[in-house]
Order: C-alpha cells, then structure tokens, then sequence
C-alpha cells in the first residue's frame, strides 16, 4: 500500500511539474561572467533581469512567466557552445541569447541551431555572424562590422580626406573584418601606405600593445585605428597616453561603450572618435522618450547609467515577447517568420530584422567623447559622448549582393 501510495505521489509530482513548466518562458542567457570582456556581460545580464521583471509585473508573455536561465561563457567559445547545448538539452530553454565576442556567439548559435532553438546576438560585430557564418536560426541585434565603418569611414573621409592611417587590430574573427570594413570605407586597403599591426587574443599583453603602438609612433601615421575591444582596448588606450600618441594621430575606435570608456577615464577619452549604436545621452539628445524611460530605469534600479551593450540585452527580451505574442507560440519556425522583415521602435529610431540575413538594421551613430570637464558634471559622471554624425541602417548595412558575395567566398549558398 505505501509502494502504491509513493508512486501515486511521484506521478502527481511529474504531472505538476509540467504543469510548472508548461506555465513558464525560460530564456537561456549565455554571457562573459568572467575574462576580458566581463564589463559588457555584468551590462547585459543587469538589463536582461530589468527586462524580466518588468515583463512578469506586466502579465508575462501570453500569460506564463518568463525566467532567465544563466551561464558564464568566460569568453570561450568552447564553453560557450557547451552552454548552449546544456540549456537546451537540460534546462529546456525556449531561446537562447547572449555573446560579447563574434566568436563565441558563432559556435554557439550554430548548437542552437542544431537544436533547434532561436539564437540572439548581442554584442557581435564580426561580419560572419549573419554573414558567412549565418544562418536561419541566427538573429544579431547589434550593428555588424560593415555598419559601423560604413558610418565611421563617411565621417572619417570628410574630416581626414586623404590621412595616412595605422591600424592596431585584435588577431581574431571581429578584429580581422572590422580592419576590412574599414579600409573599404576609408578607401585605405593599401596595406604598405596604410600598415598595421596585430595583437594576440585573448591573451594579449601589455607589451604586445607596447610593441604595435610603437610601430604606429614610427609609421608618422595621421589616424590610429585601434580595432580592439574590452579590456585590450582599456589597456591599448591607456598604453597610448602614456607614450603621447594623442598628440600625435587621431585616435578612432571601431566601436565604443560607456563602460570602456568609464575604465579608460574622461582625460584619455577626450576627442577619441568611435560609433555606437545607443548610449544612454542619445536618447536625450535624440528626443527617444522609450529610451530615456529604460535609461532611467536601469539608473534606479542598479546606481549606474546603461551601455549600448545594456540596451541590446533588453531589446533582445521584448523583442522576443513581442515575436511570440504576435505568433502566438514559441515555436521556433514561427518566431523565424514573424521575426523576419518586422520593424519596430523600441529605444531609438526604427529597426528591422531584415529578412534575408538576419541582421537587425538600425542607425549607427559617430560620437566624439567630451571634454572631461562635461563628462564629470553628470551626477555619475557618465556623460561621455555626442553624436557627430549617423548613418541609417539601411544605408549603413550591406545590400543583398553584397552579403551573396561573402557567402560566396565562404563557399556558402546565396541564403540562409
């Protein structure tokens, strides 16, 4: 009677928890906790559990209440693949989303994939992601390599004409096409008129930066274009200072963040040229209301001011709510189509996910950091920079032939 009795109560237990996991949204989140891009994972996680609880105070999504389900990639790609395949094989996550490096965000949507899960890129600029390396079950948020030069490199030309360029580059798949992308937009793809110089990663040292900028001083360069990320560009930045190499060349970044820039410091930082697709200024300089609410938001709840890193995580989770409220299910082929080709204003201006690549087209914007001065009477002194110039996402981004001509070189069919 007890056996009877004790399996009676385990076959109640399983049926509720169905019934538990029936009633629940799970999204997987797979980000740096640690290594060198920690910064812009503490970022995304803190707007991925804003995102959250502001969706479960509102009813959910279609009723169910959304949990997030975390794990630390480290910077890995390795671990990252391994992650992803652990929340969707373990934990039965719905989607996956996460990445602050090309390379982790590559291998782990294509587990994704395989398992067929949706897979969201936040912070992935290499090209790949959703060219070469794309796929239908892969989504990028962030603006790719060919994007941000494609703005940065109008605003160059204009300012800079026909400058002598030195490129300090991160030996890995981001650094590799945003020197590219650049040199394609700046007209600068001689690398004997425009040398450069590559840097380990992601075991980079201090003296692999000192040797790189060493040649850079020697070149009589105009512009230096230092395509690195996280804390190499911290410690790149700093290294530069110090030799004087700001009174020597303009200094350009690729792609900025208010949390790099907060490390490096407003005195390093004033005048450097960068791209961004939002920080937490531009919606006040911009007039964007829904972007200034999550700005001051995030501020309330954590003490800190949000990165464009911040603002990619959190328009990741309502753009996933939005997808399956208007698909009516979290099936992933039917999020795939009510995904592609939908535009929508969130934080800023107005975005796609463009059908044929995945790429999510938005307005890449130039800023210049600002004096130190302004930087520091912002209450957290935060206020690091303003928009200089822009360039729409659909200009911004690659045309059809364009991204079928990568696909080609890859050995890669003509779609996804």
């Amino acid at each position: 009677m007890k056996r009877r009795a004790s399996v009676f109560a385990g076959i109640i237990l399983l049926f509720c928890s169905f019934s538990l996991l029936a009633d629940t949204i799970r999204l997987g989140f797979n980000y740096p906790q640690s290594g060198r891009y920690k910064d812009l994972g503490q970022q995304q996680r803190l707007a991925a559990f804003l995102a959250v609880d502001e969706i479960n105070k509102s009813g959910g999504i279609l009723g169910k209440k959304v949990e997030l389900v975390i794990r630390n990639t480290a910077g890995s790609p390795e671990r990252g693949a391994a992650n992803t395949e652990e929340l969707i094989r373990q934990e039965k996550v719905d989607m996956v989303f996460g990445g602050a490096s090309s390379a982790v965000t590559i291998v782990s949507g294509k587990v994704a994939k395989k398992l067929g899960r949706l897979y969201f890129g936040t912070t992935t600029s290499a090209n790949a992601t959703t060219g070469s390396e794309g796929h239908d079950h892969m989504f990028r948020e962030y603006p790719n390599a060919w994007m941000t030069a494609n703005a940065l490199g109008s605003y160059l030309t204009s300012e800079f004409g026909d400058a002598k360029y030195f490129y300090v580059t991160a030996d890995y798949t981001w650094g590799w096409s945003s020197e590219a992308s650049i040199r394609e937009f700046t007209n600068t793809p001689d690398k004997q008129a425009h040398p450069h110089a590559l840097t380990p990663f992601p075991k980079a040292l201090i003296k692999d930066f000192k040797e790189a900028l060493g040649e850079a001083e020697a070149s009589g360069a105009d512009v230096l274009i230092l395509v690195l990320y996280g804390d190499d560009l911290v410690r790149a930045l700093k290294v530069a200072y110090e030799m004087g190499l700001k009174d020597k060349m303009k200094i350009v970044l690729p792609n900025i963040t208010l949390d790099i820039a907060q490390n490096v410091g407003a005195t390093i930082m004033e005048d450097v040229i960068s791209t961004t697709p939002w920080e937490w200024m531009i919606p006040y300089q911009l007039g964007f209301v829904r972007g200034q609410q999550f700005a001051e938001a995030f501020t309330e709840a954590y003490g800190i001011r949000p990165t464009s890193t911040a603002a990619t995580a959190y328009g990741i989770v309502y753009q996933y709510k939005d997808a399956v409220e208007r698909a009516g299910t979290t099936d992933t082929q039917s999020l795939i189509k009510a995904l592609e080709g939908h535009e929508f204003t969130l934080l800023k201006d107005r975005q796609q996910w463009r059908a044929f690549d995945h790429q999510n087209l938005q307005t890449v914007y130039v800023v210049r950091s600002k004096k130190r001065e302004q930087v520091v009477s912002d209450p957290l002194r935060s206020d690091f920079f303003e928009v200089v110039g822009s360039l729409e996402g659909e200009k911004a981004a690659q045309t059809l032939a364009e991204w079928q001509a990568e696909r080609a070189a890859a050995n890669k069919p003509p779609h996804l």
